[in-house]
């Protein structure tokens, strides 16, 4: 279970987290990486479309779909294929967002562990010694990480899937699939901090899931901010990791 006190705290993280950019005039450290996450998030959006219909074409081909429906003479056929079709892009959609987040986090790996760096610096005013070959290891921690983070949520994503068709218990399952993919981005948010603390993958999990609570709250903030087109899109990444970073100041990290 988990404490809806820290879902709470971490909702007013954000507020906490607004202030602080603006007290420490923050953001060109919140808007380049919202720049270039708006550009490559479009850019793959246009193409994530066009090789979704790529990808049903090729079905309708491989299966000789479009013959049948052409045999059989019927509007209402025809209707419902056009219908399938349409929704197998938009999962397709649907999928490539989702995952899209987890591949920006990778790249913005160096970006973002310094802006939770840089925060918790000014927090507790010093500074943490720069390090080429410890960026780096913390690079390749973060990727390790996001692709840990992707498995399990692609696990329980196909696990909810299978759940869906229960009767009654399958009209719950969109929830769950929300509250799940929540908790794994407020997850990734959080391990900025236990990453320079210098706590090992293992210990990171274990300290996170004592405080999803936390990693719920923080990734559902995250998740609304992602529904506003572009201004979501540029903010979402930035405050997140700022409000995880200000919501583990009075937690216990090493």
């Amino acid at each position: 279970m988990f404490s809806f006190r820290e879902v709470l705290s971490a909702f007013q993280a954000y507020g906490k987290a607004h202030q602080f950019i603006q007290q420490h005039k923050l953001w060109k450290w919140i808007l380049i990486p919202g720049i270039i996450y708006c550009l490559l998030f479009l850019g793959g959006m246009y193409f994530a479309w066009g090789y979704s219909g790529d990808f049903v074409e090729y079905l309708t081909k491989l299966f000789h779909l479009t013959e049948w429906v052409q045999d059989l003479a019927s509007s209402w056929v025809s209707f419902l294929f056009i219908l399938v079709a349409f929704s197998i892009r938009i999962i397709l959609l649907f999928l490539y967002v989702a995952y899209f987040k987890y591949l920006f986090l990778i790249l913005g790996s160096p970006v973002f562990s310094y802006l939770s760096e840089k925060t918790e610096a000014i927090l507790e005013n010093r500074d943490f010694p720069f390090s080429g070959k410890q960026l780096l290891a913390d690079i390749w921690r973060g990727v390790k990480m996001s692709c840990r983070n992707m498995v399990y949520q692609t696990a329980a994503i196909l696990i909810l899937l299978l759940v869906s068709f229960i009767p009654v218990v399958g009209w719950i399952t969109p929830m769950i699939g929300f509250f799940i993919e929540c908790y794994f981005y407020g997850f990734s948010m959080m391990d900025y901090s236990c990453e320079r603390h210098r706590m090992n993958m293992s210990e990171s999990i274990a300290f996170i899931r004592q405080h999803r609570g936390m990693a719920l709250g923080n990734g559902i903030v995250f998740y609304l901010f992602f529904i506003l087109p572009v201004i979501g899109w540029m903010l979402a990444p930035s405050y997140a990791v700022i409000a995880a970073t200000i919501d583990l100041q009075d937690k216990k990290l090493s």
